[in-house]
């Protein structure tokens, strides 16, 4: 689908024209809200009604339940968030270390220098472009793919409830008991620059390349199940927890990216201080 008047695809909507910056008003409109840890997070994703890209911010669960929930490690230091947004860095589980919780940037980074990708549909995502590559990255051989040199592929996007807007008010959607879920994701490794580092550094003069920057990501989409219909057309892709393993590793797991029973879930309205993404508090996740 495209935005009213551009024919712009939604997925590279609320993002700025410039590669690999983010238009912060578009943030602010469009934010997702999570609790989630930083730098390595668990989020929820927060949309609106109306013609703005779904998912906007995220939140999260603590530590040592969330890594024997999803049987993995937290690569770095843990920090409970509850206000995440596109262009921060979220909590990740990948196909190339599904035993590893990795910090990486919500907004997949393209081939070419363009907007970051900040969610794919599941309907295209093995076909658009755009996407290919990362879902087809992995199943083959247990192995992850490569576009333009970079590895890509499928991830699990951590998070224990998301935000969906609807007339102005922001609502939580989380589970009924509050349990931290993966929401179906692509990712793909950062573009290596080499740089001339300080003699200093290398105790010589040579050109040596410089750590990586940090990877990036997308959350995938799909229709919406009858709770979050009243709320807005799309939903992330929340994976049933059979199904996270089958999207890091199965050839062909689109299957897996219907849309998650409501009856399971649960639609609260919150305070609208969620809107400014500077704001994070645990009061966020509190029903007003």
């Amino acid at each position: 689908m495209t935005r009213s008047g551009t024919g712009e695809p939604r997925e590279r909507q609320g993002v700025d024209a410039g590669p690999g910056r983010w238009n912060e008003r578009a943030l602010y409109r469009n934010a997702l809200a999570t609790a989630c840890p930083r730098p390595v997070a668990v989020g929820y994703p927060a949309v609106r009604r109306g013609p703005e890209p779904f998912c906007r911010r995220r939140a999260n669960d603590d530590r040592e339940d969330l890594e024997d929930r999803f049987d993995a490690r937290f690569e770095g230091p843990y920090e409970r968030r509850y206000n995440m947004a596109p262009g921060q860095r979220l909590p990740v589980v990948t196909d190339a270390a599904s035993d590893r919780i990795r910090s990486l940037e919500w907004g997949l980074e393209p081939d070419w220098d363009g907007d970051r990708l900040i969610n794919a549909r599941a309907e295209t995502v093995a076909s658009k472009p755009s996407f290919r590559a990362a879902y087809e990255g992995v199943g083959r051989d247990g192995g992850v793919g490569e576009s333009e040199g970079r590895e890509a592929g499928r991830c699990l996007v951590l998070a224990d409830g998301f935000y969906e807007w609807a007339d102005g008010q922001p609502y939580r959607v989380a589970f009924e008991d509050d349990r931290p879920f993966a929401m179906a994701g692509l990712w793909r490794s950062p573009e290596t620059e080499t740089t001339q580092a300080g003699l200093d550094a290398f105790g010589g003069g040579s050109d040596a390349e410089e750590p990586a920057e940090v990877g990036s990501f997308t959350v995938v989409t799909t229709e919406p199940n009858a709770l979050v219909a009243d709320l807005h057309h799309r939903m992330a892709a929340v994976l049933e927890p059979d199904g996270e393993r089958q999207w890091l590793s199965a050839e062909d797991p689109r299957g897996v990216l219907e849309s998650y029973p409501a009856d399971e879930m649960r639609a609260y309205p919150v305070s609208t201080a969620v809107n400014g993404p500077d704001t994070d508090d645990p009061s966020l996740v509190e029903p007003i």
